[in-house]
């Protein structure tokens, strides 16, 4: 069984709050099932706490973390787009409403599920549930992504993602018309101190750039091109969100009246990286999806 020991940096307060405060790896939601499950106790006393009680500055804490079951990857025969696969690497152009590694949420359907029917080797360098996955993108977040089939490969390909030598372009719709033809958002990402599952400029959180150029405005939307300087959890979408064109379709970071679609319209059109054996540069482009596609025809109708 894992333990955290915690001491608790606030003056005083009640223990959930202080909780949700400090452990920002952790949803509300867990830890309010811990001190349910009488999982927390004062490291002193071993006495078991209540979310109400009131700790105080300097105070420890224990928290017994209940053994995580592992998840079992099987292959599964899912459909896969495989745009280019050598021995070291392979491009996979993901769909939309797939997500990319099992979690407990979604222990099978996912991409690394299509991957190991699919590919012979991929990389171990990651955790066990996340086989040849070198970067991700969102459920709902369709397009490209490099896949590793070996560690060497990862490394290489990870290394570039770090020096900000590889190339990756996204495709997005937002809400409102932006007015300048192109942009850089720099501001920190972390986790929302109002909700715990979103992210959120925070001043403590991860520095994440963001470069778009406006590719055609509509009525009320506007057709960007992105480019990532960093990869955040969630970033286009937060800093979208943050500088008031949160992308359509999106059910977390955008307004409620949207446009209806299968998410968030972001598409990951372009992906370039240089060959981790040959040295060649390898450039990728992937097709808007056929809703996003759609949805722009039906948008330049009312434009006319």
């Amino acid at each position: 069984m894992t333990t955290i020991q915690l001491t608790i940096t606030a003056q005083n307060g009640r223990l959930d709050k202080i909780l949700n405060e400090q452990l920002v790896d952790y949803s509300r939601s867990q830890i309010q099932q811990w001190l349910k499950e009488g999982l927390v106790c004062d490291s002193a006393t071993k006495q078991v706490l209540k979310a109400n009680y009131k700790v105080k500055q300097a105070m420890e804490v224990l928290i017994q973390l209940p053994e995580v079951k592992e998840l079992e990857l099987t292959p599964e025969n899912i459909p896969l787009e495989i745009v280019y696969e050598d021995k070291d690497v392979a491009v996979i152009n993901k769909p939309q409403g797939m997500v990319v590694h099992p979690s407990a949420g979604h222990p099978n359907g996912t991409l690394v599920n299509a991957l190991l029917y699919h590919l012979k080797d991929l990389s171990t360098i990651n955790d066990v549930i996340r086989p040849g996955i070198v970067h991700r993108i969102d459920k709902d977040t369709s397009g490209l992504l490099m896949i590793a089939k070996n560690d060497i490969a990862h490394e290489k390909l990870a290394e570039q993602l770090k020096e900000k030598t590889s190339l990756r372009k996204y495709i997005a719709l937002v809400h409102g018309v932006i007015p300048h033809d192109k942009g850089t958002i720099t501001a920190p990402i972390g986790r929302s101190k109002q909700d715990r599952k979103k992210q959120a400029v925070v001043e403590e959180g991860k520095h994440a750039v963001t470069h778009f150029t406006v590719l055609e405005r509509f009525n009320e939307y506007t057709l960007i091109e992105l480019k990532l300087e960093t990869g955040r959890t969630h970033q286009i979408r937060v800093h979208m969100q943050y500088i008031g064109y949160p992308l359509a379709g999106d059910p977390v970071y955008g307004p409620r009246k949207t446009l209806k679609g299968h998410g968030q319209f972001l598409h990951a059109q372009t992906l370039g990286f240089t060959h981790p054996t040959s040295g060649e540069w390898l450039e990728f482009s992937a097709p808007l999806p056929e809703i996003f596609e759609q949805t722009l025809a039906n948008l330049h109708k009312q434009n006319n």
